[in-house]
């Protein structure tokens, strides 16, 4: 039986889920990114703990195709931005198409109903989310990290990132090493 849980979409979130399971004796064969699949089906009533129990975490247990269809189109992006290292040999959307088994306009329609932004928009976000992780760890250089995040250029890197934080990754970084310094020195 599989279960698939809205907001679940990192390595804590997955281990949240796995801990709900234990302490309700439920039986799972793996858990991924927004999904779950549990050994045995379970009673409405015990479904329903879960549900709960999760909810005291922000995760949701979906139950319509629609909102399943939309937490798959999120963990694919999530998956490819955050911890996937191959470069894409295809454009996205015909990535997303094939790896979900649906026309690329209907998930973009579908999401953008959704979610009230774009497809686009969300892998911007995701995108910049991953720089600035990036740029924190200071082991890469913004040219390592243009290349794989799959970006054209570092000019484009650096367009979208101020775009979207109203900051350059230059100045986010030193932002980040000034803090890092004014904690350690007092």
């Amino acid at each position: 039986m599989k279960l698939y849980v809205k907001n679940m979409v990192c390595v804590r979130c997955k281990m949240i889920v796995q801990q709900l399971l234990r302490k309700l004796d439920i039986h799972y064969l793996s858990i991924e990114l927004g999904e779950i699949e549990i050994v045995e089906n379970m009673s409405p009533g015990r479904l329903l703990e879960f549900k709960e129990l999760l909810s005291g975490y922000g995760l949701e247990l979906l139950d319509n195709r629609k909102s399943i269809l939309i937490e798959k189109i999120k963990k694919v992006i999530v998956e490819l931005i955050h911890y996937d290292d191959e470069p894409l040999k295809i454009n996205f959307s015909n990535y997303l198409s094939k790896k979900l088994n649906h026309d690329y306009t209907y998930l973009a329609n579908l999401f953008s109903e959704t979610e009230g932004m774009s497809i686009e928009h969300y892998i911007i976000m995701h995108k910049i989310e991953r720089v600035k992780e990036l740029l924190a760890y200071n082991e890469l250089s913004l040219t390592e990290i243009s290349y794989n995040l799959h970006y054209s250029s570092v000019a484009h890197l650096s367009n979208q990132f101020k775009k979207v934080t109203g900051l350059t990754p230059s100045h986010f970084k030193n932002l980040k090493e000034n803090r890092a310094l004014g904690l350690v020195n007092p």
